[in-house]
C-alpha cells in the first residue's frame, strides 16, 4: 500500500493568509496541517508516500519533512502545475504506485476519534477495490453524499444534492485498488473546470465495486479549508492536548511507537527542539520506561493507537 497526501491548490478560500504560503504549511495550533494527514498514513502503517504540492511549495514541504527518514518512513515530492482536481493526484502518482493498492487523502483533513487508528487498518486490510469513509454532517445538501446499504455497500453518490439521499457526507480519505488511475484517466473536466474525486468513485460504484466505511459518534472529521475551520480545528486540538496530555499528530511519537525510529533518534530530535513546548514532548516520551501497561495503554489511545487489544 503506497500513500498519497494531496496538498496542492491555491488556498483561495483562505487568502490573504495562502497569498505566499501553502495552505498545508499554515499552523493547526501547535504543529504545521500537513502533520495530521501525514500521521493518518503512518498509523495505518503505511511508509512509502508521496506528497503533493505546486512547484512554488515542494521545497518548502522538503525542508519540512526531507525525505522522511527522520520519521523512519521514505517520502517523496511531485508536483501539481495548477489545480485540476482531486482526480489528479492518482495520475500525477500513477508510476509511484506502480501495481500497489493506494490510499489518498487530503492535505487539509483532520480525522480524531477512540479506535480511529484499529478502524482504518481495518478497511485497509478489508479493501478489495475501492473504500470511502462516510461522515454524519447536519448539512449533506454543502458535500458530497453517499447512499449505503446494510451491508455498506454505496448505493448511489451526489455531488451536492439539494435533496440527499442520505445525510453522511464522503470525507477526504480514499483507498483504492489499481484501477483508481485507469478511471482517472478516463474523466472529463466539470462545469467547475475540474475533474470530480466523486466521478472515479462512481465508475467503481457502476462495478459494484465501492464500500463505505462510516466514522459514528465519537469521530470528530475536519476540513481545515477556511478561516473559521482553521481557527475550529486549532481550538479542538488545543483542548484535547491539554485535556489529555498527549500530542495529536506528533509525528515522531508515532514513529517512535511503531518502531520506525529509535530512542536515541526521538531524543536528537527532541534536542534540537528543546527550546519549544513540542521538543520537551519529544524528550519527555523519550525519558519514559515503557512498560506493558503503559503500552497497552497507548494502543488504546485516539491517536497513537496501533492495535486492537482483542
Amino acid at each position: 500500500m503506497k500513500g498519497i497526501i494531496l496538498a496542492g491548490g491555491s488556498g483561495t478560500r483562505l487568502s490573504p493568509s495562502t497569498d505566499s504560503m501553502n495552505k498545508h504549511l499554515l499552523a493547526v495550533y501547535d504543529k504545521p496541517m500537513i502533520y495530521y494527514p501525514l500521521s493518518v498514513l503512518m498509523l495505518g502503517g503505511i511508509k512509502e508516500i508521496m506528497i503533493i504540492s505546486t512547484a512554488q511549495d515542494r521545497p518548502r514541504f522538503e525542508e519540512l519533512l526531507g525525505d522522511g527518514s527522520e520519521l523512519g518512513i521514505t517520502i517523496v515530492y511531485e508536483e501539481q502545475h495548477e489545480p485540476k482536481g482531486i482526480p489528479e493526484a492518482l495520475l500525477i502518482g500513477e508510476s509511484f504506485v506502480g501495481d500497489d493498492d493506494v490510499t489518498l487523502i487530503l492535505g487539509d483533513n483532520i480525522f480524531y476519534g477512540q479506535g480511529f487508528t484499529s478502524l482504518f487498518r481495518k478497511a485497509l486490510q478489508n479493501n478489495e477495490y475501492a473504500t470511502v469513509f462516510g461522515y454524519r454532517v447536519k448539512d449533506p445538501e454543502r458535500f458530497g453524499v453517499v447512499e449505503f446499504d446494510d451491508g455498506m455497500n454505496v448505493l448511489s453518490l451526489e455531488e451536492k444534492p439539494s435533496e440527499p439521499k442520505s445525510d453522511f457526507a464522503v470525507t477526504g480519505l480514499y483507498i483504492y485498488d489499481q484501477q483508481a488511475a485507469k478511471f482517472a484517466r478516463k474523466l472529463s473536466f466539470s462545469d467547475r473546470g475540474e475533474l470530480e474525486i466523486t466521478d472515479v468513485n462512481k465508475q467503481y460504484l457502476k462495478k459494484n465495486q465501492l464500500k463505505v466505511q462510516l466514522l459514528g459518534r465519537g469521530f470528530a472529521w475536519m476540513d481545515a479549508g477556511t478561516h473559521d475551520a482553521l481557527f475550529e480545528a486549532s481550538e479542538f486540538v488545543k483542548n484535547i492536548q491539554d485535556r489529555q496530555g498527549f500530542k495529536l499528530a506528533c509525528l515522531e511519537e508515532i514513529a517512535f511507537y511503531m518502531g520506525y525510529i529509535s530512542k536515541e533518534m526521538l531524543q536528537k530530535k527532541g534536542n534540537d527542539m528543546k527550546k519549544t513546548d513540542y521538543g520537551q514532548y519529544l524528550l519527555e516520551i523519550a525519558s519514559r520506561k515503557h512498560n506493558r501497561q503503559y503500552w497497552d495503554d497507548i494502543n488504546q489511545h485516539p491517536v497513537l493507537g496501533l492495535v486492537n487489544n482483542e
